[in-house]
């Protein structure tokens, strides 16, 4: 197996020693089988803060330069990221934009367990990572579960306590295991970890006010005693409130890098996101996981209505193998730290932050999927339905293991694309006049009338071309670039007012690799 590791000084926010920071030296490495950052002991470090009843919201923090820079600058992650040529120039660019906003501290530790379901595995490694509002709790916050009928004991705990309308103010995630239908009493085993969480932070509200989080593997039972006894005291005790980039890392699982986007208003107010997911991505009202902060003033029933029509422009959009996971969560939380006079024209440029915010995370999983080697981007046009139908017919065709596979060769293999079209109109739109659909790669129509527009070598190598400037390292440690093979739908006069935009992954060998491997 193919293993790169890449060292450099990166300056970051979050350890293993209670309340400290540190300049470390950081190692990334990058196989197979799993995708990890492997953090070097601490060579110096500083408290963060003192905990009494709740973390201080006038605590100090003396943190790396970079982080300083960070938090002071507020940069943002530009709505398409840069080329990178190295993994250190993509961290340098996600650290100067992850300043947290008003009202937030992040903290992460690592810890181990033993599988109960598969002891010979030896001492496993688990991460755990709190988001923390400071001032105390909000009622601002919103959130989104998945829809697969077999859902986690963590998405239970959620839906119960956003039915309920009580204030929020923890977040606590775990990678390595999902909480999802194991052995023991999973809720129970969630609640624990919550009460944790609400013990070392001390909070008035009790358990009630954490929502837990989990990713990993199904059929697990928690650690829940190694998280409440271990990782979360250590995770309270590195809480900091300078930057986000932490807490993107540590909810990793076979990720391969963090992702974050951040954007600010123009009253000062900031939305932050950090996701994670590479694999079972094809959501249905939310992600793998996405936990968005800002520090706007809104109102709990403004956030929900623009966090759900948001899901659906962004994160069910996406697929990179077509598999809802049984722990999809995306959550947002205010901390109603910048006020505003305008609440409407506040609505309406919130509304647009958080949709630059979560389609470019939308991207950005689609980008880091498992083996992902070229991230195809259909648009359909005029189609003779619904938008949200138009959506099941991008997700149908990116889905479609043969077309998968001619991406990945940059193979303009058109015909698997036209097939793809047609199966799902067969199947769900029979009816349907198709004689004037058009379809196009990479810009160029390769299909008009019913007739393929496919002659001579050089179209060939133009589409072949296409695809291969859009292609990406299957095991890239970092993003090196936005591109898409593009693909255009448009069923013309005969259509309708249906439209969608739906990203998606190629099928590569090394997607096999990894899920063939993924427990170990």
């Amino acid at each position: 197996m193919k293993l790169a590791i890449f060292t450099f000084l990166l300056l970051l926010a979050s350890w293993s020693n209670p309340g400290q920071i540190h300049v470390s030296a950081f190692a990334f490495h990058a196989s197979t089988k799993s995708r990890s950052f492997t953090l070097a002991p601490p060579q110096s470090a500083v408290h963060v803060a003192t905990f009494t009843k709740k973390f201080a919201p006038s605590a100090t923090c003396t943190t790396p330069s970079l982080l300083v820079r960070a938090a002071k600058e507020g940069r943002d992650t530009d709505a398409v990221l840069p080329e990178f040529s190295t993994l250190e120039e993509y961290m340098d660019y996600m650290s100067a934009a992850s300043a947290l906003p008003q009202g937030f501290a992040t903290g992460t530790a690592s810890g181990t367990f033993i599988s109960v379901e598969a002891p010979a595995l030896g001492p496993l490694p688990i991460k755990g990572t709190v988001i923390f509002l400071t001032d105390g709790p909000t009622d601002s916050w919103a959130a989104c579960f998945t829809s697969n009928k077999f859902p986690g004991a963590p998405i239970k705990v959620g839906r119960s306590r956003l039915e309920g309308g009580g204030p929020l103010q923890a977040i606590v995630v775990n990678n390595k295991v999902s909480n999802v239908c194991s052995g023991g009493d999973g809720v129970a085993d969630s609640e624990l970890v919550c009460e944790a969480v609400a013990k070392a932070l001390s909070l008035e509200g009790g358990s009630e006010t954490v929502l837990p989080s989990s990713t990993g593997v199904i059929g697990w039972r928690l650690p829940a005693k190694e998280l409440a006894e271990d990782v979360v005291p250590k995770a309270v005790d590195s809480l900091q409130t300078e930057s986000a980039l932490s807490a993107a890392r540590d909810i990793m699982t076979t990720d391969r890098y963090p992702k974050l986007r951040s954007k600010t208003l123009s009253n000062g107010a900031r939305v932050v996101g950090i996701a994670k997911g590479a694999g079972m991505i094809e959501p249905n009202m939310a992600t793998m996981l996405c936990y968005l902060m800002t520090d706007a003033t809104i109102e709990k029933a403004t956030l929900q209505k623009l966090l759900s029509n948001a899901v659906n422009e962004s994160f069910n959009s996406i697929s990179v193998d077509g598999d809802e996971s049984t722990s999809d969560t995306t959550v947002i939380v205010a901390s109603n730290k910048v006020p505003t006079d305008d609440a409407d024209a506040l609505e309406t440029e919130f509304n647009d932050a958080l949709l630059e915010v979560m389609k470019g995370l939308a991207g950005d999983l689609v980008r880091n999927g498992e083996g992902t080697g070229h991230v195809m981007r259909v648009k359909i046009d005029n189609f003779p339905g619904t938008d949200k139908e138009a959506r099941f017919l991008g997700r149908w065709i990116v889905n479609s293991p043969l077309f998968k596979c001619a991406v990945s060769g940059n193979d303009p293999n058109t015909g698997r694309l036209a097939g793809a079209i047609g199966s799902f109109m067969g199947k769900f739109k029979e009816d349907e006049n198709l004689s004037d659909v058009t379809l196009t790669l990479g810009g160029r129509a390769i299909c008009a009338e019913e007739k393929f527009i496919l002659e001579g070598d050089a179209v060939e190598r133009e589409l072949s071309d296409h695809m291969m400037n859009a292609q990406l390292g299957e095991v890239d440690e970092f993003p090196r670039h936005q591109k898409y093979v593009e693909i255009g739908v448009d069923f013309g006069k005969y259509g309708g007012d249906g439209s969608a935009t739906v990203l998606g992954s190629d099928l590569t060998a090394e997607y096999v690799s990894v899920n063939a491997d993924y427990r170990s």
